[in-house]
Formats: C-alpha cells, structure tokens, sequence
C-alpha cells in the first residue's frame, strides 16, 4: 500500500463543509443545557480502554458533531494512515522514512518490514542487551575503574533523548530500584553540570551518551565535559570505558571518544527522538525501574497501539481527542491547549507532550509541499495539581480566550495521607464541572444578596463574578500511575499527534524548523569568539554580540 496522500485542501472535503455549517448551528449549544437535556449525555461521551477512563462528555459537541467528526476523518483517510503507520510505510515523506516507533513496544514474533528486511530481531536483540546490562548495573556487576559498583547513572542528552525519558522515569519514582541512581544532563549551560556533578563521585558513575549522529552540539559538550571531569578525578584513560555508554548510530565516533564498541546500542533513522523513549533511548528508565516494569511500559503502550489500530473511530480513543483538537482548533479559533495533571509525578508530563505535539505538528505546508490554508499545531501548555488554580486557571476561567483542556488525574495515590487524595481529585472534578457550568449573572447577584451586600453594591460587583462557562475540557481518569497506565497515556498522545496530521495533510515526523537556529548559532559563535570576518547578518545580532565581547570574562 502506498501511503496516503492528503488532497491538496482538507477544507473542500464534503465533511469539512457539513462541520463548518453545523458549527453555526452550535452557536446557541451550552453543555448545561446538554447535560439537563440528556440523562445519558456522560455514557454516550465516555470510553474506557488500556486502563485509561476518558470522559468527553464536557465538550461542545452533540452525537451529531461526533459523526460529522469520524466522517472528516474516514473522507481524509485516517483508516488508511494509522495502517501505513503501523505497517511501516514512509510516512515521513520528507526524509523518505517510516516512523516506527510502534514496532519498539510490538511482541516476539510480529514481523515489521522496513526496505523488506523484518526489523523486529533487531528491535528485540536491543531489548535483550538492555536486560543483561539493566541486571549487571543493578547487581553491582559493572564496575568502575577503582573496582567499585556504580551508583549513579547520568543520561547526556537532548530533546527526545531527555524530555521523554526523563518525565517516564520521574512518573514512575515508586517503581525505583534501590541500588542506581539516575540523572540528567541536557542543556548546555555550566551551572547545570556543575550543580550535577557536586553529587557525584566519578569512580561510581556512569554515563550514557544519547545522540544519534554523536555530534549534537549540547549532547557532545556535556560528554567532552564529562569525560574531562572523569579523568581529573583519576580514571586513567583506558578506564574511560567503564563509565560511558552511547546509544548511537555512529560508532565511529562513540570509538573514537573512548565509548567501547560493545557498550554503544544502536539507533534507527525510522525512530525519531520524540517517539524514542521505547528504544534503547530509554535505558535510563529501565535502570531507574528495573526491566520488567520497562517491559511493562511497553506492553501498555502496546494495548494503546492495538486499540488505536482496530477500534471504530466513534470509540476510538486517540483518534477522538485528535478530531476534538481539530474541531476546537479549526472551527471554534482555539490556538492553544492546556494539559492539566493532578498528580506530582506527572508535574513534566506536559513537557514531553509540549515537544511531542509542537515538533510534530508546528507545520505550515503540507505533505506535498503546499502552503496549509488552516491552523495546524497549537500551543501545548499547563502544569500540575491545584498550583495552577491560584495562578493561571483564572484566564481559563473569565479569559476571553477559549482554551480546551485535558485533565488527568488517578483514583489512587502512591503515598496517601489522610484525605489528601480524594481533596485532590475533588479539584480536579471541580475545576473541569466549574469550566463547564460557569456563574450566571443571576447566580453572581443572588450571591452577593445572600451575603447582605446592598443593590448598589450587588450591580457594582456582580459582573466581575460572571463566569461564562461552557468552555470544553476532557478527563482521564486511571486507577493509578503504573508503567502499564503510563506507557498507554503516552502512546494516546503520540497517536492524537498523528491523527491531526493526516486531518491537517502535514507531516507529523520530520522538524527542518529546528535546524535553522543551530546553523545560525555556528556563525554567531565564531563572531563571539572574535574568528569571523566581518560583521552579523543583522544589526541587532551585531549589537549583542558586542555586548557579550565587552562584558563576557569567560
């Protein structure tokens, strides 16, 4: 099967037209008039699959804005793209590549063709020599150049070698191995190295180089800077071994830096950093966890897989929150989506999605090249907990913006004290009830009236207490964080990405965006360090640049 081609403009599709004239129709529709309307309105808009509860009920839709919805999707070819996806096809057409990175968490003898040759062996050959270096590291078997057993892990890495692996590891804090400790190193900023390696002692500590071409810039300055500090602290350098791993795809370098060949897993172009975490990327996470609950991750994200592969679109969990982004986005002038967790080890899970949504789909031409005609990515934001209601809820609240939004909250608590819990979740029901419902003007008169304010005092006030309401949201609810749990949360995401995507006709798996900033940056450090000839391209550049050259006493 050839992938998919998205028509040149989504919005002459039939279905595309019958959402545009019933979003007229639901100018008047207010969600409280809904739920008085329909005593089923919370089973017809709810789903539960994967370990994952999703209610949809709080949203501006009726059952027919879900048919027109799953009709758009069919009419673009979503049936078509999820089977691409999962078949391995080059579904990012740019760089001529499929984006498997399904076929990391898939079983022992699924077979996956990539340029005919079945790349599950492989996939399961890596997985297998993560296992024996997972047991050896936590058996006290890897040793450093004293003779010690490591205790602490450093990942040097950036973007999807850190954000995704990182939030994983922090989510599932209860599930760590006593023996190893594990860090991260991403920016290129001295103040973090030097604030990480204070804790640290260089005979117990391990690295792990992630970077597929061993040559991102920040990644390989943190290795250099690494290695420097290793050796200043006595590991002779035929030791260097012992302390670095590199998950690469270019031995060559990982060799040459002294990484031994055997310690260097690989990485495939057919995965890209933000969907890695389920490849050798996510070595840090299996030492944090141990390798049955990083199996377990798998699995979970593998239910996810399977669901999204076969369930009508009507229940189909990705494909629903991906077409409701679209109709907030695309009809309703929505530019940014807040993800709002109520637990604190998922206070990052945002930050993963902020890449995983803004690099994929943060496109303006389409697949074939041509200029989009409509919005594409929005803005992915939010936060933790009950903070964000003393801070920016209010905008969500009396904002003039219409901002959906995902809840996400689990029934049980790894460390319940007293009735913190069902507090939380009672916040987190409340605020999602207090978006749709809102405050009346009536409501905010009585209010004030029952509080013995005067009729002068009740008109003064009253309208700084009208809430709108009617502003949408969703809630995921499970029954707690558990590898399981999380690898399908995770994977929900990726999938909704997707499926915007093929709506949109973008492709959701290259970001050439990112490139521009990184060539510019080779430039501007020449001149800041006086090697250029000339001056910056731009004046304003030029100015700063001079700035840091008169103050800079590095």
């Amino acid at each position: 099967m050839e992938y998919y081609r998205q028509p040149l403009d989504v919005t002459q599709l039939n279905a595309w037209k019958a959402l545009a004239d019933h979003r007229q129709e639901m100018q008047t529709f207010t969600m409280r008039n809904a739920f008085a309307a329909d005593p089923e309105r919370f089973k017809q808009f709810s789903l539960d699959t994967c370990g994952l509860f999703l209610d949809y009920s709080k949203n501006l839709i009726s059952r027919q804005t879900r048919s027109l919805l799953t009709s758009l999707a069919r009419e673009a070819g979503l049936e078509g793209a999820i089977r691409a996806l999962l078949d391995g096809e080059p579904v990012n057409s740019s760089e001529g590549r499929p984006a498997l990175h399904t076929a990391l968490r898939r079983p022992v003898g699924d077979k996956v063709l990539v340029n005919g040759i079945d790349v599950m062996p492989e996939v399961h050959g890596v997985l297998s020599k993560l296992t024996e270096l997972v047991n050896r590291i936590h058996r006290g078997l890897w040793q450093g150049f004293t003779g010690r057993a490591i205790t602490d892990v450093v990942n040097i890495g950036i973007g999807g070698s850190f954000l995704g692996p990182q939030q994983v590891a922090e989510a599932l804090l209860p599930y760590s191995q006593p023996n190893v400790r594990c860090h991260y190193l991403a920016n290129i900023d001295g103040s973090e190295f030097y604030e990480l390696i204070a804790k640290l002692q260089a005979e117990t500590t391990l690295f792990i180089v992630s970077s597929k071409s061993f040559g991102t810039l920040e990644t390989l300055k943190n290795a250099q800077a690494a290695r420097a500090w290793c050796l200043g602290q006595g590991c002779p350098e035929q030791d260097l071994h012992k302390h670095f791993i590199a998950v690469s795809s270019n031995v060559k370098y990982a060799v040459e830096f002294g990484i031994h060949e055997d310690n260097i897993f690989p990485m495939w172009d057919w995965v890209g950093g933000r969907y890695s975490l389920w490849s050798a990327i996510g070595l840090p996470v299996a030492l944090a966890i141990g390798m049955s609950n990083f199996k377990d991750l798998l699995a979970g994200a593998y239910s996810m897989d399977q669901h999204f592969l076969n369930a009508p679109f009507e229940s189909n969990m990705p494909v629903l929150l991906g077409l409701l982004g679209v109709w907030y986005g695309n009809f309703w002038n929505a530019q940014s989506h807040a993800v709002l967790t109520y637990d604190h080890y998922l206070r990052d899970f945002t930050k993963h999605l902020q890449q995983m949504d803004m690099e994929s789909n943060g496109k303006r031409v389409r697949q074939d090249g041509s200029p989009v005609s409509l919005a594409t990515g929005p803005v992915i934001w939010g936060g933790v907990g009950t903070n964000g209601q003393h801070a920016y809820h209010q905008l969500l609240h009396q904002g003039t913006l219409l901002i959906p939004c995902d809840f996400i909250v689990p029934v049980v608590s790894h460390h319940p004290i007293e009735d913190h819990h069902q507090w939380l979740y009672a916040n987190c029901l409340s605020q999602s009830q207090a978006l749709m419902l809102g405050k009346t003007q009536e409501e905010a008169e009585a209010e004030l009236r029952a509080k013995g304010l005067s009729e002068e005092q009740v008109a003064t006030l009253a309208p700084h207490k009208v809430i709108p309401g009617n502003r949408p949201s969703n809630t995921l609810v499970f029954e707690r964080v558990t590898p399981s749990s999380l690898g399908a949360l995770v994977a929900l995401y990726e999938h909704k990405v997707f499926v915007q995507s093929v709506i949109w006709g973008i492709n959701a798996f290259d970001q050439w965006g990112v490139e521009l900033g990184k060539e510019l940056g080779k430039d501007v450090y020449q001149h800041l360090i006086g090697a250029a000839e000339g001056k910056a391209t731009d004046g304003s550049t030029q100015g700063l640049v001079e700035y840091f050259r008169r103050h800079h006493r590095g």
